[in-house]
């Protein structure tokens, strides 16, 4: 059974950077067809995908956010982590990091991550706020 657990910081300053990272166990993050999200629910708000790396290595961004994110893994440590630059209060949210079984081809996958009921598994979640 695949589990996922997200970590980071709880409480990050305006303008700083967050780095959150998602440990992966029970799959590999190499499995072909398999993308790894991150996703944030900022409160009182709907689920807003954040981005994505496939199995390949490659990575997708949200347009809004693409300026500031980046997500990387760590094959040996299966790990997925997502850092956010010069952070502002409407980064408040939850972050989750969560796997969906997909094809896509690179202009159709940024859309196709975005269907949250197709994510077969999740983590808890981490709360990341931002404040000074």
């Amino acid at each position: 059974q695949v589990q996922l657990v997200e970590s980071g910081p709880d409480l990050v300053n305006p303008s700083h950077t967050v780095s959150l990272a998602c440990s992966v166990s029970g799959a590999s993050i190499t499995t072909k067809n398999y993308f790894w999200s991150w996703i944030r629910q900022p409160p009182g708000k709907e689920l807003e995908w954040v981005g994505g790396v496939g199995s390949s290595g490659k990575t997708y961004y949200s347009p809004s956010l693409k300026s500031r994110a980046s997500i990387s893994r760590d094959i040996a440590r299966n790990q997925i982590t997502l850092r956010l630059a010069s952070v502002t209060t409407e980064d408040t949210a939850v972050y989750y990091c969560a796997r969906i079984k997909r094809t896509c081809l690179d202009s159709d996958c940024p859309e196709l991550l975005q269907t949250f009921d197709d994510y077969d598994a999740w983590g808890q979640g981490t709360q990341v706020t931002v404040s000074s």
